[in-house]
């Protein structure tokens, strides 16, 4: 199986053009063969490439415990930047089909490389109903969430993907793999979620660390940044235009008027190579 490993900002995954390759059926358990760290190539998640009536391209994302995502920021910019370079699709606005919908990212090209990509993530979701989160209806901001003794004020949002937002005084000193797992799995999410914990900064700068759902503590997540700065206003906390700092980088995200919120950052390539599917078998 031919494959390029990419990442966005430390977060990284390995795309499979699959209308190329013969794969086998269990995609799911391919996911975590290829993505395990001692065993396989390495990963956050499997990112696999399929024709579409739809789009220009529809982009499938497995976690690295074989789960599917809806979406993943990161992700569509990589897939971006390794579609424009390898002349799969060379326009500048690509649209691609996702489970969260179809998603419109732009590439900016300097001497025929991608340099860095903007995505329309489409409009935040805020009710409850839709993060999914289980309750009354209406929106969750700084609502009292109870993790076994420990009570933490959430904020709830949907990028396509659930995200609960937690504000702290400095995010250094959270243990994020002892809580992320914890609120993830928590009875109150039908389909569990993605967990952010957030430090502001000033009225436009903010520090986030991520726990993803199915991958477990990443360096970076691309929809976590725009769930994170639309939490932010929510709670009075920043300006609608926010830098989110990462553990290797930052994106800059943008709650437009038109409610539409912009992603921006950047894509790189690894390296690229053949894995054998023996080794899966």
């Amino acid at each position: 199986m031919h494959f390029t490993k990419v990442h966005g900002l430390g977060n990284d995954f390995i795309v499979v053009d699959a209308e190329a390759e013969e794969l086998p059926g269990n995609m799911s358990k391919l996911a975590q063969a290829v993505c395990d760290r001692h065993f396989g190539i390495g990963a956050d998640g499997l990112v696999l490439l399929w024709p579409t009536d739809e789009a220009d391209i529809r982009m499938q994302i497995l976690n690295s415990d074989g789960s599917e995502a809806e979406m993943c920021g990161n992700a569509i910019r990589c897939v971006s930047k390794y579609i424009y370079e390898k002349g799969i699709i060379k326009k500048e606005q690509i649209k691609v089909e996702t489970k969260a919908g179809i998603m419109v990212p732009e590439v900016s090209v300097q001497n025929g490389v991608v340099a860095a990509v903007k995505v329309d993530m489409g409009e935040p979701k805020l009710d409850r109903k839709e993060i999914p989160m289980q309750g009354s209806a209406g929106m969750v901001i700084g609502e009292n969430l109870k993790v076994g003794e420990h009570n933490f004020k959430v904020t709830a949002v949907s990028m396509g993907n659930p995200h609960v937002v937690i504000f702290v005084v400095d995010v250094d000193e959270v243990p994020i793999s002892h809580w992320g797992p914890r609120i993830e799995n928590h009875n109150i999410f039908p389909n569990k979620t993605n967990v952010e914990f957030v430090q502001v900064l000033s009225q436009s700068e903010v520090r986030m660390r991520v726990w993803e759902r199915g991958a477990g503590p990443t360096m970076a997540c691309g929809t976590g940044a725009c769930a994170t700065a639309v939490a932010a206003h929510l709670n009075g906390f920043t300006e609608k235009q926010v830098s989110v700092h990462l553990a290797s980088g930052s994106l800059d995200i943008e709650w437009s008027e038109n409610n539409h919120v912009y992603m921006t950052g950047p894509a790189e390539e690894i390296f690229s190579g053949e894995y054998l599917l023996q080794n899966f078998e």
